[in-house]
């Protein structure tokens, strides 16, 4: 199994930047994907943005071009780079690895507030 332990997350000003990380552990080698999801009160958890094990990244349409997903194979580690933050972007941020369809991993969530 995988553990995902998330950080990073906080309160910023309209047009702030944040950083996000999700540390993993455990069985590393069978992650296929990992990604980025968030979830506002009141709402559905969305996608924000994936990565596969060969390196191909997928952005949600809101967020093209302001975030940005990476990783640090060497640390275990996804970043999520998260810039000209707005309101809208607030939300609980979840870290997700995937081994399989029926074999997925999540994280604590870390909170991120933008305020106006």
């Amino acid at each position: 199994q995988v553990q995902l332990v998330e950080s990073g997350g906080g309160l910023v000003q309209t047009g702030g930047s944040l950083r996000l990380s999700c540390a993993a552990s455990g069985s590393i080698f069978s992650i296929n994907a990992m990604g980025w999801y968030r979830q506002a009160p009141g709402k559905q958890r969305e996608l924000v943005t994936t990565i596969t094990r060969g390196g191909s990244t997928n952005y949600a349409d809101s967020v093209k071009g302001r975030f940005t997903i990476s990783r640090d194979n060497a640390k275990n580690t996804v970043y999520l780079q998260m810039n000209s933050l707005k309101p809208e972007d607030t939300a609980v941020y979840f870290c997700n690895a995937v081994v399989h369809v029926l074999e997925n991993y999540w994280g604590q969530g870390t909170q991120v507030t933008v305020s106006s």
